[in-house]
């Protein structure tokens, strides 16, 4: 699609007149108008205030011209793992799980390396074959050449640190202790705990990202334990095989 169309179909899509959307981004009626016909394309300054309006990339609103990655991990952006600054704006530069609320998720390459190789589909390659691509390929990427400009100087990891102290201090019976905490996009971690009454409530927001791991129980079985967290509480639960049937063990505020 065109840069006319997709501001058409989002406009459509969102309820929006001419007028109104001309208002929200400080243009006028007869520019949004040309710009759904195709005469003109919005500036580089109004194409950032449509994307907040319409809570897209500006690569969406020019028709996806050209493959983003995430300038962390390498990971393809799609539309749905853009990740977004504390005022909800798009940040086309990463993904939700390396940035997440004006903070970066990872001031370890290693540690990313690990947690991607867990998570990438690829079963052609074995383990050291993907680590030795990774330690090759993300050093190339913004993050990890920006890095002494771009980290907190270590700041976010102590807090991270710091939380694995408070969930280790619960002293949760049959659960290993807490070593580290991966970036978990809220979607993947919302699960619906059962109520005494029979209904069943998720405390977790799906476009939120979390701090969190999984761990095996110490004696063993089927069911593991599950660990979210962030600057306001601390969850605990247990769960079988791809999250069925979850047992909330703690909620604590921070």
């Amino acid at each position: 699609m065109q840069t006319k169309d997709i501001i058409l179909q989002l406009r459509t899509q969102n309820g929006l007149s001419q007028e109104a959307l001309a208002d929200k981004v400080f243009v006028t009626r007869q520019a949004v108008s040309r710009w759904e016909t195709g005469d003109t394309v919005p500036n580089t300054d109004t194409l950032k205030l449509l994307s907040e309006v319409f809570g897209v990339s500006i690569n969406t609103l020019l028709g996806a011209p050209q493959q983003l990655i995430c300038q962390c991990c390498g990971m393809p952006l799609e539309e749905g793992i853009i990740s977004r600054e504390k005022d909800g704006s798009p940040n086309e530069n990463y993904c939700k799980w390396c940035y997440a609320d004006g903070k970066y998720m990872y001031s370890d390459m290693d540690e990313l390396i690990e947690v991607c190789i867990k998570n990438m589909p690829d079963t052609e390659h074995t383990d050291d074959e993907k680590r030795r691509y990774l330690k090759e390929a993300l050093p190339k990427l913004d993050y990890w050449k920006r890095y002494d400009q771009l980290s907190d100087g270590g700041e976010f990891e102590q807090f991270k640190k710091q939380l694995c102290d408070e969930i280790n201090a619960l002293g949760v019976e049959c659960m290993p202790k807490v070593t580290r905490l991966n970036a978990l996009v809220g979607s993947y971690v919302n699960l619906p705990y059962r109520l005494p009454n029979g209904d069943t409530v998720k405390f977790l927001d799906d476009n939120a990202t979390y701090l969190g791991n999984q761990l095996e129980c110490e004696f063993g079985g089927e069911r593991c334990f599950g660990v979210v967290a962030n600057m306001e509480f601390i969850l605990v639960a247990t769960y079988a095989e791809g999250g069925k049937d979850p047992e909330l063990v703690i909620y604590k505020k921070r």
